[in-house]
């Protein structure tokens, strides 16, 4: 079993001020694999310190000293992501295919993508061709807390840590207490790659303490959060007293607009997939399916269909199939959501309640299906982050778009219809960060994040890079001095 009870501070892997071992649980298996500390204000503070005194010089570093330890960084991911696939499929069950090529992936493609960002961005500037004498600097914010959830480790983690340094600043990251282990391993790369001391730290510790800790210290000028929207709205009361700077990539109820005119088959098998990838754990799922009326039932045995021969299997086998879900607690919520949706009169189409044949340990699920379901139902309402589809009818477009625009969400959105022109038309009326049409996938460097309780500001591209500078005007600005 491993023993991982040290935090990175400063540079040198330290033990916690006071120990308080913390199981980490494999769930495929129901086992503990590993021990982390979690660690307390203390250990912030310690962090804290580092990154402030490391910032003294880092914040003044120039571009090509940073891209130089980022591309040193990329290298060193690249060569140890094996490491990282096994370390986040053992944590967080995902089946290793999906851990290499999506998990992983993700992880070494964004610091790639933020390494092309830093190249091209602009720091200094004229505010104007015509008022040269007025010049804008953007200036690293200082030091950042850094909390990421555990259903996407890697992806999350190199969202925050790499802009943030790529843009000067110093960080301290929390990852999931549930889900550590890829973020143990991160910080070995960023000290096998050669980062001052004190530039990246870790801490880990569970929200109540060590996340609160962060959020509320006088020494950290920013915080970037992704997890649920009660723990999001956590860190922004924390840190009102400090006014620092708060980003957060919160929850999601992504829906999925299917009219007549689309390749039903295709539309719908497309949208079950993506709503079951990752066991549903992925906050910009498209888990309710808005579905034209006249192509209802079709959709409905189309995506029951999938969800029958959607795969649920152990995580260490090679293959396209479902792992499970990331802990007892996430179980028995989507057990007693799959529940609600029967007992408020969703029609159960497939899956349901329990376990998959074959499996009598692990927090494995079936696919699930519901049809017949109304936008006022509690699945219909609430993140469930599993695998389970909600399908909705309607009858015209405008009645499509107050469906899908009636969640206190507004991540992600997707519309299905071979009329371009109308897809394009229905985007610009969802009240969403995202829009996928037709299957479009995402390219890197796009921002990340959404509207209204899906979080603000946005992750990706030079909008990451944004989130941690500062603006400053300086007036009376001589170029030739």
């Amino acid at each position: 079993m491993l023993r991982k009870t040290e935090f990175y501070i400063n540079g040198s892997w330290v033990p916690p001020e006071t120990a308080n071992d913390f199981d980490v649980i494999n769930p495929a298996t129901e086992e503990v694999f590993a021990t982390i500390s979690l660690g307390s204000k203390a250990d912030v503070d310690k962090a804290v310190a580092a990154a402030r005194a490391a910032f003294e010089t880092w914040g003044h570093s120039s571009r090509e000293q940073r891209l130089d330890l980022l591309e040193k960084l990329a290298d060193v991911y690249a060569r140890r992501s094996d490491e990282m696939a096994q370390a986040i499929s053992n944590e967080m069950g995902a089946p290793i295919s999906l851990s290499v090529h999506a998990q992983t992936a993700a992880g070494l493609g964004h610091i790639k993508a933020f390494i092309r960002e830093l190249k091209a961005f602009t720091f200094e500037h004229v505010l104007h061709e015509k008022v040269p004498g007025e010049y804008i600097v953007h200036e690293p914010i200082g030091v950042c807390g850094l909390i990421t959830p555990w259903n996407w480790p890697m992806n999350q983690v190199t969202l925050k840590a790499v802009p943030a340094l790529a843009a000067g600043c110093t960080a301290i990251l929390k990852p999931s207490e549930i889900a550590p282990l890829s973020a143990l391993l991160f910080a070995e790369f960023v000290d096998e790659a050669g980062f001052p001391a004190g530039v990246f730290n870790l801490v880990n510790g569970d929200g109540p303490t060590v996340g609160e800790a962060m959020s509320s210290h006088p020494g950290i000028d920013m915080m970037s959060f992704t997890g649920s929207t009660r723990a999001g709205t956590a860190v922004t009361k924390a840190a009102a007293d400090t006014v620092k700077r708060v980003t957060l990539e919160l929850g999601g109820k992504g829906p999925n607009i299917v009219f007549a005119d689309a390749d039903i088959p295709k539309a719908v098998k497309r949208g079950a997939l993506h709503c079951f990838n990752n066991t549903g754990q992925s906050c910009n799922a498209p888990t309710r399916m808005l579905v034209e009326r006249p192509v209802y039932d079709e959709a409905v045995q189309v995506a029951a269909e999938t969800a029958e021969k959607c795969r649920v299997g152990d995580p260490r086998e090679e293959g396209n199939h479902i792992g499970p879900l990331v802990s007892q607690m996430q179980f028995d919520k989507v057990q007693r959501l799959i529940e609600t949706g029967m007992d408020e009169g969703a029609r159960l189409v497939a899956g349901g309640p329990g376990r998959p044949d074959g499996f009598n340990r692990g927090y494995f699920v079936r696919p699930t299906v519901f049809a017949d379901v109304s936008n006022d139902m509690t699945i219909a309402r609430e993140e469930i982050f599993g695998p389970v589809l909600s399908l909705i009818p309607f009858d015209s477009e405008g009645e499509a778009i107050d469906i899908a625009n009636d969640t206190p969400y507004g991540l992600t959105s997707y519309v299905q219809s071979s009329d371009q022109a109308r897809a394009q038309k229905v985007a610009r009326k969802l009240r969403a960060g995202m829009v996928q049409l037709n299957g479009a996938q995402r390219p890197a460097g796009s921002p990340f994040g959404g509207y209204k309780q899906s979080g603000n500001g946005r992750e990706g591209g030079k909008w990451g890079l944004e989130d941690y500078l500062e603006v400053k005007a300086i007036s009376g600005w001589d170029a030739g001095a």
